[in-house]
């Protein structure tokens, strides 16, 4: 497969232009304008964030996607399906509310916001997963799949179980339903060294299926409840908690890779990465840490995959921001040193897979030609 064409520009502006007006160049570009939306449904995947955390793309970046559809005929909403684990967006009367106290609103974004699985996570379609080594079907959001054109946009990330949240993470596990994200990730189930929990409580806050509980101040997880989400994982501060199975992360990804194939296929489809205020975990987080790099730009293309190679390249040239995950880790004494940013700052990770299976099965090529705008 021939390399795809990714489209690039940094954040950097003049006096008079905004950010948001840049990115619209940049994805006209990058050719949307070549989509026919004309009096078609157009749905732009994206995350509100959980309440909270502040690294998540904010409105105005949404709305300067919306304008452009609506421009070329289109009618445009944004959408994003439950989560598995507690917090704020769990159902869809509780991810509204969370959505506009982040700022996004009709009036913000230009367009309505639809919550693609339904009120309790359950108003799914099941499609088939083109080439599914893993899933030979896929439970998606039915709003999702009932959009004529889907556009992912995406705030490029680290994550604590699939090393980065580029497009693909955006696209595949962001439109699963609840059933969905079950399916994804019920290849492993984590346990407990007791020698090394400290009784926090952590864990328990974080776990999506009230599956961890405490004898004698150590944490227990209950396997016949656990979803193997891996939430506790990236919760512990004290490395007592491991996947019993060691590849499950790998599956993981290639299940995401194989989601991303089932949303895409059939219609006309668009990416955009924003890579910037690039925390060490995911947006699902109530919280956010300190970037582990440095901001680098906008990035759209045709193909998730090559979009996704090509953040991932950009971050891997880039240097470890002070007072950083990362750079802590780095620092440590005996730190085993990867030369991989993602793996540094997460190490329980494995973020390659996702890529290598997704080109394997079709849905995009890791070889790309960088177009600096």
């Amino acid at each position: 497969m021939a390399g795809s064409k990714v489209y690039f520009t940094d954040f950097r502006t003049t006096v008079g232009t905004s950010l948001t007006v840049k990115m619209q160049k940049l994805i006209r570009k990058a050719g949307i304008g070549s989509i026919d939306m004309d009096g078609k449904f157009v749905a732009i995947k994206m995350h509100f964030g959980e309440l909270g955390n502040l690294s998540y793309l904010r409105p105005n970046y949404a709305k300067a996607v919306a304008d452009v559809v609506k421009e070329q005929g289109g009618i445009p909403f944004l959408t994003d399906c439950n989560t598995l684990y507690p917090g704020s967006r769990k159902n869809a009367l509780e991810h509204m509310d969370c959505a506009n106290i982040n700022g996004f609103n009709t009036i913000t974004t230009g367009c309505q916001i639809i919550i693609g699985d339904g009120l309790r996570g359950t108003d799914d379609i099941e499609i088939p997963v083109p080439k599914g080594e893993y899933c030979k079907t896929a439970y998606i959001g039915r709003a999702v799949m009932d959009a004529d054109i889907f556009i992912s946009l995406t705030h490029f990330k680290g994550h604590e179980s699939t090393g980065f949240g580029g497009a693909l993470k955006n696209i595949g596990m962001g439109c699963g339903s609840r059933a969905g994200k079950m399916q994804q990730h019920n290849s492993g189930h984590p346990s407990v060294h007791e020698d090394m929990c400290r009784g926090c409580g952590r864990c328990a806050k974080e776990c999506g299926s009230n599956a961890i509980y405490y004898e004698n101040k150590k944490a227990h997880i209950d396997q016949n409840l656990c979803k193997g989400c891996g939430r506790c994982i990236g919760a512990c501060a004290f490395d007592a908690i491991e996947n019993m199975n060691w590849d499950a992360n790998e599956i993981l990804g290639r299940k995401i890779a194989e989601y991303s194939a089932a949303v895409c296929a059939d219609r006309p489809c668009f990416h955009i990465s924003l890579v910037r205020d690039i925390s060490p975990n995911c947006d699902c987080h109530g919280e956010n840490d300190a970037p582990i790099l440095p901001d680098v730009g906008f990035f759209a293309s045709f193909d998730p995959v090559a979009l996704d190679q090509a953040c991932v390249d950009a971050c891997l040239r880039s240097a470890p921001m002070p007072n950083s995950q990362l750079s802590d880790n780095l620092n440590k004494p005996g730190w085993h040193h990867h030369h991989d940013h993602f793996f540094d700052s997460n190490p329980n990770i494995r973020w390659k897979e996702t890529l290598e299976h997704a080109e394997k099965i079709g849905l995009g090529t890791r070889e790309y030609e960088l177009i600096t705008m």
